[in-house]
């Protein structure tokens, strides 16, 4: 099978689910080629693993001082030039096309009649999440912006849909011990001047933050690093708290590593504010609107168990999945409940007074249907919040 697989690349989260899909198809066989838009070809960063990728400008928000600017993203956003990448994309070896969230794919694949597999967080949008910040604008946006013929979500909980569990790097299992006073720091459409100042004002922990800039700086207790995928990975085992954005990924990988989370999501960006509202109504983490240095204070020296989603190998599933054909929706269900069947949650002491958390299968905590704002009343875990000590 000669697959195309569309990757957006404004954040890292999906070029971070195409590692996990591109190892996991590996095994299949499947002969695949990727293209990636959304940044300019020399901002990406270890990608030799992809091969000969191709790279168009394809199409992304503007963001700045966690806050979406609508008005630059129109500006910024050249569609003559996408719609000219999207007639011009050759699609005539390809027998199917895969897009996480990747426009020129999903309408050159849609336009010359090639199954599209439109696949990532942003499908289950299609379903009755939790949402908030969610308006005609952003609906369409969520549907529109990367079509398919098959759309499969993925998200922290089923909710009553046939969604998919996070798909993410499993962790080691020989990684090592959290440092209890380790902070990864991931706050890529935060102003960095801000971010620092107000880490700058909580010496307790020691602080390691990764933004754009291409070298490392020390100071004091302030580490900043460059873009690294491997050191991301190292730095996020060993922490013992992740400071970040509300993307998909990075809280998902934070679950996968049973590490502390709080959240800041993007102001006016309804996947962000909507996984903000899905964390916080699940237990999964602590939501702040704005950077402040008290808050994050208080939030790091509390004594909290930190939820760990233990899920199987969502990748390795859904690749053989594709490699079977059968896209009904039938079959779609099938995979779906399989997957959650074999996904627990568990809660792991943060500090010492608690001795092993207990551990549940993942339930869906809303019905088809059911009314969004109501999604998450009902907790996945009854210990979420407890700092006494659990039995299994």
């Amino acid at each position: 099978m000669k697959i195309l697989y569309g990757v957006q690349g404004t954040g890292n989260g999906h070029i971070t689910r195409a590692r996990a899909m591109r190892l996991a198809l590996e095994q299949t066989n499947a002969d695949v080629d990727y293209l990636f838009s959304g940044r300019s070809p020399d901002r990406y960063f270890d990608m030799a693993e992809f091969g000969a990728c191709a790279y168009r400008a394809g199409l992304t928000l503007s963001a700045a001082n966690g806050r979406v600017s609508y008005s630059k993203t129109v500006l910024n956003n050249s569609y003559r030039k996408f719609a000219r990448d999207v007639r011009n994309l050759d699609l005539s070896k390809y027998s199917l096309v895969i897009t996480d969230f990747e426009p020129v794919t999903a309408w050159a694949g849609m336009l010359r009649g090639k199954t599209v597999i439109s696949l990532g967080h942003q499908p289950a949008f299609d379903f009755a999440i939790p949402k908030a910040g969610r308006d005609l604008r952003s609906a369409l946006l969520m549907r529109l912006f990367a079509p398919g013929h098959v759309r499969i979500g993925m998200h922290w909980n089923p909710f009553g849909a046939p969604l998919l569990p996070p798909m993410i790097e499993l962790p080691a299992k020989t990684a090592g011990v959290a440092q209890p006073r380790k902070v990864l720091v991931y706050l890529p459409f935060e102003n960095e001047r801000t971010v620092l100042e107000v880490l700058a004002q909580v010496p307790s922990h020691e602080f390691f933050v990764y933004g754009a800039r291409t070298d490392v700086i020390h100071n004091c207790h302030l580490h900043l690093r460059p873009p690294s995928v491997p050191g991301f990975r190292a730095d996020l085992e060993s922490c013992s708290a992740v400071i970040a954005n509300a993307g998909f990924e990075l809280a998902s990988e934070c679950l996968a590593h049973g590490k502390r989370l709080i959240v800041k999501p993007v102001e006016r960006q309804m996947e962000q504010l909507s996984n903000a509202l899905a964390l916080e109504q699940l237990g999964f983490a602590d939501v702040m609107t704005s950077l402040d240095s008290r808050s994050l204070f208080r939030w790091l020296h509390e004594d909290r168990v930190a939820p760990k989603l233990v899920c199987p190998d969502v990748a390795a599933a859904l690749a053989s999945w594709i490699g079977e054909g059968d896209f009904r929706r039938a079959s779609l269900d099938r995979l779906s409940a399989d997957l959650w069947n074999r996904t627990q949650c568990q809660w792991i002491p943060h500090q010492s007074g608690a001795t092993v958390a207990r551990t549940k299968t993942i339930r869906t905590i809303t019905g088809r249907g059911a009314n969004p704002a109501e999604a998450g009343r009902v907790s996945t875990c009854d210990a979420r919040h407890s700092t006494s000590t659990f039995s299994t």
